[in-house]
């Protein structure tokens, strides 16, 4: 943990090994969008494994995060801050992928779930661990169980709890996908990651890790970019 910053650079580098993850999928996906690879590579096999190991990874650190910040209490302007950005990128996601796909557009992708769940996670801020991990096995027993067999409206597709889903290119709902928030929260709480032994990280893996919401926005187009250039070079 950096003392100057107050950061822990396990959770850090766990960060950066997810937006690493990230930037490898969508490369790849890319790839799929300009028919440099087959059709159908990413929805399925190993690939379609590793998209759900990476967003879990995603919302996992996310609920680390969470306790991290606030402890069993709550800074509400930190706290107000934080998710207003998340929204606010929710959205430029939602409009962006409207412009580029409309019948695909992202409505609910992993920084809207990211959001959702960081509202919910208040409700059980204050709560043990075993409260938080018992939280989020309930919202993957809801999965198992029920699934989408409560809701018939396309309106509620963001649960995870309806029948009726609209495709698009990165669709998270809330269940199954709180789950691994809660147990991102569970773990932070039950352990004390600040006092875990000290990891110093290259300045420029702590910039990448702070600005994770910068980086998540920008590498698409700039993914997107270099590989229509690099067709045109071709």
């Amino acid at each position: 943990m950096s003392r100057a910053t107050g950061r822990v650079g396990w959770i850090d580098l766990a960060r950066v090994a997810a937006l690493a993850g990230m930037v490898v999928f969508h490369t790849a996906r890319d790839l799929e969008i300009f028919a440099l690879v087959p059709a159908g590579l990413t929805m399925t096999g190993g690939w379609a494994l590793f998209a759900r190991i990476v967003a879990g990874s995603f919302l996992f650190l996310s609920g680390v995060s969470l306790v991290l910040a606030h402890g069993p209490g709550l800074r509400p302007g930190a706290w107000l801050r934080r998710v207003l950005r998340i929204v606010a990128a929710a959205a430029l996601v939602s409009l962006a992928t409207y412009a580029f796909d409309p019948r695909h557009f992202v409505y609910f992708g992993i920084l809207h779930s990211i959001a959702a769940a960081s509202v919910i996670g208040l409700a059980v801020l204050r709560l043990p661990a075993w409260g938080m991990a018992l939280s989020g096995a309930a919202v993957w027993a809801l999965n198992l169980t029920l699934g989408r067999a409560v809701f018939d409206s396309v309106w509620l597709a963001w649960t995870g709890l309806s029948r009726t889903v609209r495709p698009s290119l990165d669709f998270l709902p809330l269940v199954p996908w709180l789950a691994p928030f809660l147990f991102g929260m569970a773990l932070a709480r039950a352990v004390d990651l600040r006092a875990l032994p000290a990891l110093r990280l290259p300045a420029a893996l702590t910039w990448i890790s702070r600005h994770s919401l910068f980086v998540y926005l920008v590498h698409q187009p700039v993914l997107l970019g270099l590989i229509w250039a690099a067709t045109r070079l071709g």
